[in-house]
């Protein structure tokens, strides 16, 4: 008898669950509405097709969790390792958030779609970001260290230090503005 609780096209608004362990849950098609998940464990969870809107989920510990087709908007996500996340199907999606400190270190993450997005101090060495998008998002502090970012599109990020040589930035696009940003390992002044 599995002691796993399954919701299936559930909305959940204004829930909180601080600091709390949600052990072998399985949502499918849910949306959370403006709920307060900050520092709660979901262990060995699953998350398909579902949105996040408008919470907080701040030092979340997603371990053993998977994530497929998973859209957070407007949502607070600080300081969570994704990388701790099932590499099967992982696909997420964010819009209007704050992701700093988050690590995606090693995870597969092509055609990712980071929009507005402050993504200050994020971790993402060693991930694949082919074909991601970063439509305006804040990328100061951000760890590049032998990720994989062919095709990516980074013509509106901003505050980015990505060295060419430790990264694969193959058919990657940047704006001429940015261009300071993959130059900076060599302390030149750009005028």
């Amino acid at each position: 008898m599995s002691d796993t609780k399954e919701y299936i096209g559930q909305f959940f608004e204004h829930s909180t669950f601080l600091n709390k362990a949600i052990p072998n849950r399985e949502f499918e098609q849910c949306t959370f509405k403006n709920c307060d998940f900050s520092e709660s464990q979901f262990i060995s969870g699953k998350f398909i097709d579902c949105t996040f809107l408008n919470c907080n989920l701040s030092m979340v510990k997603l371990n053993h969790c998977q994530l497929n087709n998973i859209h957070f908007k407007e949502c607070k996500l600080i300081g969570i390792n994704f990388s701790a996340c099932l590499d099967f199907l992982f696909e997420v999606r964010f819009e209007n958030c704050v992701l700093d400190y988050a690590s995606f270190a090693r995870k597969k993450m092509g055609k990712t779609a980071f929009l507005n997005t402050s993504m200050k101090n994020v971790d993402l060495s060693e991930s694949d970001l082919t074909k991601a998008t970063f439509t305006h998002a804040d990328l100061n502090g951000a760890l590049f260290d032998r990720t994989i970012l062919k095709e990516a599109d980074l013509t509106t990020a901003i505050n980015y230090s990505i060295d060419p040589e430790q990264n694969n930035i193959k058919k990657a696009k940047f704006s001429l503005h940015g261009v300071a940003g993959l130059l900076h390992k060599y302390d030149i002044t750009i005028e």
